[in-house]
């Protein structure tokens, strides 16, 4: 998690001992324990706690902010909310819903064609990601090769890579890679990640 400085940028000079606890404990400590929780599941829990406890303000865009760039889509945060209101109150999902607009305005409904094709919609493995993935298989001659998209903060859960292992190529748009244990590299058309078998 990328550290935080909200708590010292906006109350270091107010309130020291609040922005380092908020920094160093809350955001540093508290949210960096993803082996315990992941950030989705975190920002889902926040973003509930903060429309529950009826608070609109800077904080819950905050950390709508954080939902989307954590992998929530904008039809999971649609959802949550609308599931909310029935516990939480019709017009704190009505205070909530223009924030959300807002946030996932430049969301596109569905990814754009890719190099090779989108495929189909890649029911077949939907069980190992968080969003939507399409595949095209391009030729299963000696080795299986494949063109997989991945909609806007699709997320492929973690899973080991036996036998071959496999070559990652980014051929369009950017995203993320990650090995347990190891920093998040960010990736752009044109990127290779070899991924080693287990």
């Amino acid at each position: 998690m990328k550290k935080q400085t909200a708590g010292r940028d906006n109350l270091g000079d107010l309130a020291p001992k609040f922005a380092e606890l908020n920094d160093d404990v809350l955001f540093g400590q508290v949210w960096a324990r993803e082996d315990k929780l992941s950030l989705r599941d975190r920002s889902m829990i926040t973003v509930t706690a903060l429309m529950t406890k009826g608070i609109f303000d800077n904080s819950l865009k905050s950390h709508i902010i954080n939902a989307k760039n954590n992998g929530v889509t904008k039809e999971e945060m649609v959802e949550i909310i609308t599931h909310l209101s029935f516990y939480v109150g019709w017009p704190n999902a009505w205070a909530v819903f223009p924030i959300v607009r807002e946030i996932y305005a430049d969301d596109k409904t569905a990814p754009s064609d890719s190099l090779f094709g989108l495929g189909e919609l890649n029911t077949a493995y939907a069980k190992y990601f968080i969003g939507n993935s399409y595949l095209k298989p391009l030729t299963t001659q000696g080795v299986n090769i494949a063109n997989v998209t991945f909609e806007p903060r699709c997320r492929n859960n973690w899973h080991i890579h036996h036998k071959g292992g496999q070559i990652l190529l980014c051929t369009d748009g950017e995203g993320w890679y990650q090995e347990w244990n190891k920093h998040a590299q960010k990736l752009h058309a044109g990127d290779v990640v070899y991924i080693a078998p287990k």
